[in-house]
Parts: structure tokens; C-alpha cells; sequence
């Protein structure tokens, strides 16, 4: 399809949310409740092709997500894709740009919205080339690739030159890792699902010999129930998955710097890869003492799902803080800003393992991962990979008997939800939230809150 004669002539917004909380799916110390939730967006065009697009809230506030959404997506309606694409890296800066700016200048809710704009735009560029968004990207000569980011407040990490530099170097080998991604043998999958809070022991048996089965090595399980308890529950973890098995722990930003640094030394003996979210997300330099604090004992830290911008990315690589680079692909300025950060981490040498524990994550997220691989990094590091509601996407994030994410195929950043999902889960008039359960959950102004939570 002709991409310059598609123009942008309407849009829509849904409130999505799953009652993921009633299966324990998500819970961690810090998420007693949590509903996979999207604020999602649907751009419609001239030539019936349709661009979509979501940010992901945990139930409540997912109306807010939705309100800022509608408040940026009418900046394109009336524009040609391509007077929006020529320049993604200017598109970026002027999204988050205006009067609104003052709201939170890319923080924030109105970051989230910004990245459900952009993931709409990215997935209809993608859609009118006939290919999947993983594969626009790693077609695009260096200096195209270097257009799309925005290098401002960067540049003191990583300049336009330096980038280009970059890329150019990896092109040499960049045929040889895309013949990979094709084979389906470029990202392995490490498994949370078995690793939820919720589960019991019993729970989180049966699923760590299923995911054995599948062909997983690599495991998160969540922490912070009391040393006792975690050291009990990762132990017999260690017994089901063997030496060979990877084990890392996320406590979702319980503790403050100390507390992190000695809670981990007294479970080193495990042999854990890394500590996610340990502290504050916003928190650097803390991440930066538990790091060189945790370093002897063998474990590494990892954070990013709660980070918004690059410039927090920068700050965390130039201060050594991280072992590992979470990006979330929900919460940064879309993939203008990923690859940003992808290029940020490849130059300091640090691995990206994005963030995907939840809806629809793992479907983008392994666009970002083939990405890296082929023409940043070159580097197969692992995806995480959650086993719930793939069924609800119209092309599904799957895993290869031999525990590799399949490549996707299907043209566009695989944003689309089926229909029949909205019939039941759209907030609030969906069959489910129309239900007494449903209403309950909603009526809930404190749901998700340890000790106050009614429903």
C-alpha cells in the first residue's frame, strides 16, 4: 500500500481491563490486586487501514491513562503518515511538546499517553509497509534509524554521530543475526509466570516443571515476604530447577537502600542472577550503592519498567548502577525512545532485558528484543515471558519448544486486541464489570492496597 496517500482521519479510545487480579496473576509486594489494564487506541485512516495503539495501567486509573490519551491523539488526525514519520525523532519531541508539557514534561500519565500515540503511529507505519515493526526498523539504513530518536539531554551519554558510528559497525554482521530471528533462535525466554506471590508452593511447583518442560531454564520468581519465607520458598525453587537453573528475584521497590543491601546478602547462597526494582525507581544513586554493596556476593541489580524517560536511563548507565536494562515498552516515548535507550545500553555495555510482565507485553516486547539483536547490540539477551491472555491478541506472542520467543510475522507492532475481548472487559460496560462481581471491584477506592482493600 501506497504509504504517502494514508491521512489520519479519526480516532477512538477504549478503557480495557482484565480481572487478572481473581487468577493472583501479577501480585508482588506491592500489588495485592492489580486488573491488566489498557488505555487503547485506534487511529483510523482514508484507506480503511487502521493504526493501534496502547499504554497499560493496573485497574484503577486506567480512566486517567484514557482522558490524557484523548487529550493528545487529536494532533494527528488530519496529518499524512508521512509528514509524521519522515522525522520520528522531531514527532517525538513535538508530541510532548505545547502547553501540556507543563502537566509533567515527559513523566508521568502523560508519558504513558504519549507512548499509546506513538505505538499507534509506529504500528500503522508498519502495517502500510507490509511488515512486522521488528523488521521496518532493522530495514532501515543507519541514518534512517538515527532520525527517528531525539537526542536531546542525551547527548552527553551518546551523540547523533556516535549512534550512526555504531550502527554502521554492526551492519557488517547484521545478515547472519537476522537469518536467526528468522529460525526463531534469537531471543530466549526466561519464565515469571510461575513466580507470581499469589501462587502456593504447591502452585509454583507445578508451574516451574511445566516451564522446565517447555524448555525454560531461566526464572524470576517475586520476593519480600520475610526472609524466612523467601528463603524457604526460593530454596526448594533451587531444588525443582537444579544448578543450571537461573534464578532472579524482583521485590517491585520494597526497601529502602539498606534494607535491600542487606536482605540480598543473606539469601547469596542461592546463587540469584539479580535483584529487580530493589528500591525507588527514581532513586540512582541508591540503585548505584546496592550494586557495588551486592557485586561481591555475585548478585547483580536490574530496574527500568518504571522509568520513563531516557534520561533516567542515561543517569542509571552513567552512574553503574544497573547489571541489567528493564526498558518497559508501555512506558517510554514509544520505540522512538527505546531505541534510544538500546543504543544508550549497547554503548555501555550493558544487557537489555525488557520488562514484559504483563497483557500484551511480551507481543511488543519481542519487536524490541529482535531489534537490538539484529542491528544494536547483536547480542541475544533473554525476554521475559508471561503465560496469560496471548489469546486475547490477534498475532500472539508464542515460545519454540526449545524456549526461544517466535519472531513475529504479522505486519505491525502486534497492538491489536480481538473484539470479542471488549465484549466482556471494556470499563465500565463490559459483561464482566457489568457483573455484581465487577461493580464491586470498581466501587473499590482502595483495591490493590494492603489492609484497606474492600472487594
Amino acid at each position: 500500500m501506497p504509504v504517502e496517500g494514508i491521512m489520519i482521519t479519526g480516532f477512538t479510545v477504549r478503557d480495557l481491563r482484565w480481572p487478572t487480579s481473581l487468577d493472583n496473576i501479577g501480585t508482588d509486594p506491592m500489588n495485592l490486586a492489580g486488573e491488566n489494564s489498557f488505555g487503547y487506541l485506534q487511529y483510523q485512516t482514508n484507506t480503511g487501514l487502521v493504526g493501534t495503539g496502547w499504554s497499560f495501567a493496573n485497574g484503577q486509573g486506567n480512566d486517567v491513562l484514557c482522558t490524557a490519551i484523548r487529550s493528545l491523539a487529536p494532533r494527528f488526525v488530519g496529518r499524512s503518515l508521512p509528514s509524521i514519520t519522515s522525522n520520528m525523532g522531531e514527532t517525538q519531541r513535538k508530541i510532548s511538546s505545547g502547553q501540556i508539557r507543563f502537566m509533567s514534561p515527559e513523566r508521568g500519565v502523560l508519558q504513558l499517553a504519549t507512548n499509546a500515540v506513538l505505538n499507534a503511529i509506529w504500528d500503522l507505519w508498519a502495517k502500510a509497509e507490509g511488515k512486522p515493526l521488528w523488521r521496518l526498523v532493522v530495514d532501515f539504513t543507519p541514518e534512517e534509524f538515527v532520525r527517528t530518536m531525539d537526542f536531546r539531554y542525551v547527548t552527553d551519554a551518546l551523540t547523533p554521530e556516535q549512534a550512526l558510528e555504531m550502527l554502521k559497525k554492526m551492519a557488517a554482521t547484521k545478515a547472519e543475526r537476522m537469518q536467526l530471528a528468522l529460525q526463531n533462535k534469537a531471543i530466549p525466554a526466561y519464565n515469571t509466570s510461575a513466580g507470581w506471590l499469589g501462587h502456593s508452593d504447591s502452585k509454583v511447583r507445578e508451574l516451574l516443571q511445566s516451564a522446565m518442560a517447555q524448555g525454560f531454564r531461566h526464572f524470576k520468581l517475586k520476593a519480600g515476604l520475610g526472609i524466612e519465607a523467601d528463603r524457604k520458598r526460593l530454596g526448594f525453587v533451587r531444588e525443582v530447577v537444579g544448578d543450571d537453573g537461573i534464578l532472579m528475584v524482583d521485590v517491585n521497590q520494597l526497601w529502602d537502600v539498606d534494607e535491600a543491601i542487606e536482605y540480598m546478602k543473606k539469601l547469596a547462597d542461592l546463587n540469584l542472577w539479580f535483584i529487580e526494582e530493589p528500591t525507588s525507581p527514581d532513586d540512582i544513586l541508591g540503585h548505584a550503592k546496592i550494586r557495588s554493596a551486592l557485586k561481591p556476593y555475585g548478585i547483580g541489580v536490574a530496574t527500568g519498567e518504571h522509568i520513563n524517560n531516557r534520561v533516567m536511563f542515561k543517569q542509571l548507565l552513567q552512574a553503574e548502577a544497573l547489571d541489567a536494562v528493564q526498558l518497559d515498552a508501555c512506558r517510554l516515548a514509544s520505540v522512538n525512545e527505546i531505541l534510544t535507550v538500546l543504543l544508550m545500553s549497547a554503548k555501555f555495555g550493558v544487557a537489555v532485558v525488557p520488562h514484559s510482565g504483563g497483557a500484551g507485553m511480551v507481543e511488543l516486547c519481542s519487536h524490541i528484543s529482535t531489534i537490538d539483536f539484529i542491528v544494536v547490540s547483536g547480542k541475544g539477551s533473554i525476554l521475559e515471558y508471561t503465560d496469560h491472555l496471548h489469546e486475547a491478541f490477534e498475532a500472539p506472542a508464542t515460545i519454540t519448544p526449545g524456549g526461544y520467543h517466535v519472531t513475529p510475522t504479522v505486519p505491525g507492532y502486534s497492538c491489536d486486541v480481538k473484539e470479542a475481548q471488549f465484549k466482556d472487559f471494556e470499563c465500565p460496560n463490559g459483561a464482566f464489570w457489568s457483573s455484581s462481581v465487577g461493580q464491586k471491584m470498581l466501587g473499590d477506592p482502595w483495591r490493590g492496597v494492603p489492609g484497606e482493600q474492600t472487594s
